[in-house]
C-alpha cells in the first residue's frame, strides 16, 4: 500500500511540476492550441491562398500575381508564430524559462517581419519596371538582389541581438577582413563598378549588337556583376570583364536609326565628262526616288578624285531600315543598279593596273 501511495505522490508531483515548471495539463493545452493553429495554417494554404491565386490570374496586371506568390511563405508561417505565442502565454513558466520563451517569440516575430520585407521586394520590381526610361531591366535586377541581401543581413543581425550576441565585434572583424579582401580583389571591384556604370548609363542591354574595337563584337546575352556574356557571330561565347566597357568606346550598333552606305566606285580614265555626269546624275536620281532611302538625312554622289588607276566617284546615302539583313538587301539592289547605270552609259569600271615601259637598247 505504501508503495502505491509513493508512486501516486511521485506521479502527481511530476504532473504538477511538469517540464520547466509547467504542469503536464498546461503543456497538453498549449500543444492543443498550437495544433489548432497548424490546422488553420493548412486551411489557409488550401482555401484562402488558392482562392487569391485564382483571382490574381484573372487580372492582366502581373503585380498581384507576384504579390500573392511572394506572400505565400510568410502567410503560412504567421499561424505558427501566433500559435506558439498564445500557447506559450497560456503556460506558467518559471522566471528563467519565461525569459527564454519570450526570446523565442521575439525571434519568430522578427523572422516573420523580415521575411515579409524580403518577399515584398519582388512585387515592387514590377512597379520599378515602369521606370524603364530611367532604370534598365538589368539594373532593376541588381537593385532587387542587393535589397534582398541587405534585408537578410539586417534580419540575421536582429535575431543575433535578441539572443545576446553582439554584432559590433563581428562587424569590426568583417571590416578588417573586407579591407584585406579588397586589396586582393581590386579587379573584382573595378569590374563591379564598371558593370553598374554600364547599366546606369544604358550603354547597352541584353539583345543589343555591340562593337568594342579590338576587343569584341556580338550580341549581349547577359550582364553580370563582374562580366558580360557576348554571343559572337560564329556562335561562340565570349565572357568580357566589365571594365573593358567602361575604359573603351562601345559602339551600340543596335541603336543605329538609319544605316549608311558609303562607297567609292572606280571608273576608267577613258570615261568622258558626259559619261561621268550621266552616271552621277542617274545614281543620284535613283537614290532620291527610291523608297529604300532617306535623302532628307543627306546624300552625296560626286566625282571625288583622280586615283592612280581610276577616276573615283564617292557615293553616300542613308537607308530607311534599321534592320541589318534588310540593309544588306538594299545595298545589293544599289550595287546592281549602279552596275546597270555604268553599263547603260557605255562606261567601265577600273581595276588596279600598272604600265611597264621597256627601254630598247
Amino acid at each position: 500500500m505504501d508503495l502505491f501511495n509513493n508512486f501516486k505522490l511521485l506521479f502527481v508531483s511530476v504532473w504538477e511540476k511538469g517540464i520547466l515548471g509547467v504542469d503536464i495539463f498546461e503543456i497538453l493545452i498549449g500543444v492543443g492550441i498550437f495544433l489548432v493553429f497548424l490546422v488553420f495554417r493548412g486551411i489557409l494554404s488550401k482555401l484562402i491562398i488558392k482562392r487569391l491565386e485564382k483571382i490574381a490570374k484573372r487580372t492582366t496586371n502581373k503585380f498581384d500575381d507576384s504579390f500573392v506568390s511572394a506572400m505565400q511563405g510568410p502567410a503560412r508561417f504567421l499561424p505558427i508564430v501566433i500559435g506558439f505565442f498564445i500557447a506559450s502565454y497560456y503556460m506558467s513558466f518559471t522566471e528563467g524559462s519565461r525569459e527564454i520563451v519570450d526570446t523565442i517569440n521575439r525571434t519568430l516575430i522578427t523572422i516573420f517581419i523580415f521575411w515579409v520585407m524580403h518577399q515584398i521586394i519582388e512585387p515592387i520590381s514590377y512597379i520599378l519596371s515602369g521606370l524603364n526610361k530611367i532604370l534598365t531591366r538589368e539594373l532593376i535586377g541588381w537593385i532587387i538582389k542587393s535589397l534582398k541581401i541587405l534585408i537578410f543581413i539586417l534580419g540575421l543581425a536582429a535575431v543575433l541581438e535578441l539572443w545576446g550576441i553582439k554584432i559590433g565585434p563581428i562587424i569590426a572583424g568583417l571590416g578588417l577582413f573586407g579591407v584585406a579582401v579588397a586589396l586582393g580583389a581590386q579587379d573584382l571591384f573595378k569590374n563591379l563598378i564598371s558593370g553598374i556604370l554600364v547599366l546606369v548609363e544604358k550603354r547597352f542591354k541584353i539583345g543589343d549588337w555591340i562593337l568594342v574595337e579590338g576587343i569584341i563584337e556580338g550580341i549581349v546575352e547577359k550582364i553580370g556583376f563582374r562580366s558580360t556574356v557576348i554571343r559572337k557571330f560564329d556562335k561562340s561565347i565570349a565572357i568580357i570583364p566589365n571594365f573593358q566597357f567602361a575604359e573603351n568606346a562601345v559602339i551600340n550598333i543596335s541603336q543605329t536609326t538609319n544605316w549608311i552606305i558609303s562607297w567609292v566606285i572606280n571608273l576608267q580614265y577613258d570615261t568622258t565628262i558626259d559619261q561621268l555626269k550621266a552616271v552621277r546624275d542617274q545614281i543620284e536620281d535613283y537614290i532620291k526616288q527610291n523608297k529604300d532611302y532617306k535623302p532628307e538625312l543627306g546624300y552625296a554622289v560626286r566625282v571625288d578624285k583622280f586615283a592612280e588607276s581610276s577616276i573615283d566617284m564617292y557615293i553616300r546615302c542613308f537607308t530607311k531600315t534599321d534592320d541589318w539583313e534588310e540593309w544588306l538587301a538594299v545595298k545589293e539592289r544599289l550595287a546592281i543598279s549602279i552596275k546597270e547605270i555604268v553599263e547603260k552609259n557605255k562606261a567601265s569600271f577600273a581595276f588596279p593596273s600598272q604600265s611597264i615601259y621597256v627601254e630598247k637598247k
